[in-house]
C-alpha cells in the first residue's frame, strides 16, 4: 500500500514556474535529451501504476497540473471538502504530460476531459466525485482517518489476489474481450494454486 499525500493546506499546486527558465537551455542539449527528462517524470508518476501495490491519494487543498496528475497517477483518490482540482498546463501554453491525459479520459470521458483541460477551470470535490475523479469526499479533519479506513479495507484482502486484479484492470484497454478472457482464466488458475498451497 502506498499513500500519496501533501503537506500543508494544498497537495500540491503542480509545476515550478521556475522551471520555464531553464526549458531553453534544457531543448538546447537536443530534442532526445529533452524527451528523455520528460520521461523520467513520468516514470514516478507511472510507478504508482504498478500492479504490485495499491497506491491511494489524500488530496486536499489545490491539486493543481502535476499535482492534479499525480493525484490521477494513484489507483483510489480520497479527497477533502475543499479540494480544487484543475489541469492547468493548457492555460500556460503546455500540455499535460505525466500520464494524466489517459487517465482523465479513463475516468470521465473525451468530452469532460477535454473541457477540463482546455478550460483550466477549478473542479471543486462535489462535482469531482459525481464525475468519478475522486472515490470519496470526506470533511477536511477526516481525510486521514478516512485514507486510513480505505487502506486497511483494501489491505484485508489477500494482497496477491489484489494485485493480480489491479494488473487485469490496467491491463483490459490494451486487450481484446477474448484476450481479457484469456487474461483472466489464466490469473484465476495461478490463484487457485496459490491457494492450494495455502498462499493468500
Amino acid at each position: 500500500m502506498v499513500v500519496v499525500a501533501g503537506q500543508g493546506p494544498s497537495f500540491s499546486a503542480g509545476l515550478d514556474r521556475s522551471m520555464f527558465g531553464t526549458l531553453p537551455s534544457q531543448l538546447a542539449q537536443g530534442d532526445e535529451s529533452f524527451l528523455e527528462l520528460i520521461a523520467s517524470y513520468q516514470a514516478g508518476f507511472t510507478w504508482l501504476r504498478d500492479p504490485s501495490f495499491v497506491s491511494i491519494a489524500a488530496v486536499q487543498g489545490h491539486a493543481v497540473g502535476a499535482g492534479f496528475q499525480l493525484a490521477l497517477a494513484c489507483d483510489l483518490r480520497v479527497a477533502a471538502e475543499d479540494v480544487q482540482l484543475t489541469m492547468a498546463e493548457p492555460s500556460l501554453g503546455l500540455v499535460p504530460d505525466l500520464g494524466g491525459t489517459q487517465v482523465l479520459v479513463d475516468l470521465v470521458g473525451y468530452a469532460r476531459a477535454l473541457e477540463i483541460c482546455a478550460t483550466g477551470r477549478r473542479v471543486p470535490a462535489g462535482e469531482a466525485q459525481s464525475i468519478g475523479l475522486v472515490n470519496l469526499v470526506v470533511p477536511n479533519a477526516d481525510l486521514t482517518a478516512a485514507v486510513d479506513d480505505l487502506a486497511a479495507a483494501v489491505s484485508a484482502s489477500p494482497h496477491d489476489a489484489v494485485t493480480a486484479t489491479k494488473a487485469l484492470l490496467l491491463g483490459s484497454r490494451d486487450r481484446s474481450y477474448a484476450d481479457q478472457l484469456l487474461a483472466e482464466r489464466t490469473a484465476q488458475m495461478a490463484r487457485i494454486k496459490a491457494l492450494a498451497e495455502g498462499q493468500r
